[in-house]
């Protein structure tokens, strides 16, 4: 039963369902919370932002049918809805509804390699779509075949990507460190510095070559490359449609690299934070241990103060032996009388001296006894703080780590 139970938790900890791997359902629950809280703000944005233009362009369109009816009398009303529903048709199989006569097909060599770029990089700008129940199954296994294998190419080229990335990373940090620069800041400038790369080259440049080429404005050059590199691809601004066909093989490059560069970019942070994450953890176990064993010596100094005798004070026990030795001397007198009375007066005397020897030395023995257990308690008490300031300083190291 426990072999079963051991390899039950082993199981789920390693799809990250039990052992701590997995998320809280409180952090989920928070994070599924504003997540659709996301995007009921999206979607309060964009309806205002948006739905006024689609209104305006519905009128317009009425308009338009009406005042085409009014000045065409032989023309009915059902005519013209089915010449409206035969260009619908017309646009979305992707035919240019404005040309004449000239057929220019967007299933040509180039266009389709495009297009099954689009497929295999899940980009899918819909621009164009097959329409035939061949073509819409031959995508399918397309797709499932065509997307692992650009998986595999995606990583390949990140790694080469991530290995030029990675040497120059390197040399801006031997820079700053040459400089006596903290080597977390070094990090942190090194990693803004290699984004800012790939944005230079793989946004930047792009926008403006596509706002020269394609005839686009500036947002609308920028709204494209950021779709497309997001792989979100709308398809409402697709690059080289009305272009020689050299240019969409180029396009396509354009997005491998531009993908490529980007996940290499994220898996170089996913390892920082991996990394400044285990070095967290390794200090905060190392504390914890330190911690731990500091408790422990602070319980043990504990039962070392429990002194086990109690500390003897001389000028009690002088007080103690002159009122024993008034009372005996009393009950003495009261029984010989005139017998102590006639005794020599230096054997009294000899025997004060002597008791005054005993006390003294008594209290001489009682008082180095007590500066030995003093002394024994200073000690103590300098252990203790020696470990109070130690225990300070692991706290204020780890404090500083994860500022840092």
């Amino acid at each position: 039963r426990n072999d079963w139970s051991s390899l039950r938790f082993s199981s789920a900890s390693s799809f990250g369902i039990g052992g701590g791997v997995a998320m809280r359902c409180s952090t989920l629950l928070a994070i599924l919370t504003g997540v659709l809280l996301y995007l009921v703000l999206g979607a309060v944005v964009f309806r205002a932002l948006e739905a006024p233009r689609e209104e305006g362009k519905h009128m317009q369109l009425q308009d338009a049918r009406r005042d085409f009816l009014m000045n065409f009398t032989c023309v009915g009303p059902d005519n013209l809805q089915d010449l409206i529903e035969e260009v619908v048709e017309a646009v979305s199989a992707g035919v240019d509804p404005s040309s004449n006569l000239t057929f220019v097909s967007q299933w040509d060599l180039a266009s389709a390699f495009f297009f099954s770029g689009t497929i295999i990089t899940t980009i899918g700008f819909g621009n164009i779509s097959p329409k035939t129940e061949g073509g819409q199954l031959f995508c399918i296994f397309y797709a499932l075949v065509g997307i692992p294998l650009f998986g595999i190419l995606l990583a390949g080229v990140g790694d080469h990507l991530g290995t030029g990335l990675r040497k120059t990373v390197a040399k801006i940090e031997m820079l700053f460190l040459k400089w006596r620069v903290s080597p977390t800041i070094v990090r942190v400038i090194s990693a803004v510095l290699s984004i800012l790369l790939g944005c230079v080259l793989f946004v930047a440049v792009p926008i403006f070559v596509f706002q020269e080429v394609e005839k686009w404005t500036l947002l609308e050059s920028a709204y494209f490359v950021v779709i497309t590199l997001t792989t979100v691809g709308f398809g409402d601004y697709v690059a080289g449609i009305q272009h020689d066909h050299w240019y969409k093989p180029l396009v396509w490059f354009w997005i491998l690299l531009g993908l490529a560069y980007f996940a290499s970019i994220l898996t170089m942070i996913g390892n920082w934070l991996r990394v400044l994450s285990k070095k967290t953890r390794a200090e905060m176990e190392e504390l914890r241990a330190h911690a731990t064993d500091w408790t422990q010596n602070i319980q043990n100094m504990s039962v070392d103060f429990r002194i086990p005798g109690k500390i003897d004070d001389p000028f009690k026990r002088r007080r103690r032996k002159r009122r024993h030795g008034t009372r005996s001397q009393g009950h003495s007198m009261s029984a010989n009388g005139e017998a102590v009375g006639k005794e020599d007066p230096n054997v009294s005397q000899t025997g004060s001296e002597s008791y005054t020897s005993s006390s003294v030395s008594n209290e001489s023995g009682s008082g180095s006894e007590s500066d030995s257990q003093l002394k024994y308690l200073f000690s103590r008490i300098s252990h203790i703080a020696a470990e109070s300031m130690s225990l300070l300083q692991d706290q204020t190291r780890v404090k500083c780590l994860l500022d840092n």
